[in-house]
């Protein structure tokens, strides 16, 4: 029995077990955001994400400054 919820990632809906009670077990603590990108994530979605969107998205932010600045 899991005991943590089980809940879909916002954004591509994979099923994932939130530990938001244990944030340093949960996959999602996996992945370094500085501050820049957790405003940048936070301003697209409310909900939990997986580690693999939350990369997708530090990669997003990342090219958005890059083209930013061109």
């Amino acid at each position: 029995m899991l005991k943590h919820e089980v809940i879909p990632c916002e954004r591509c809906g994979t099923r994932i077990e939130c530990k938001a009670n244990s944030y340093t077990k949960c996959q999602c603590s996996k992945v370094q955001l500085n501050l820049n990108e957790v405003q940048y994530v936070s301003d697209l979605y409310e909900g939990c994400l997986c580690a693999g969107c939350l990369l997708q998205l530090k990669q997003e932010y990342l090219q958005f400054i890059q083209s930013a600045g061109s």
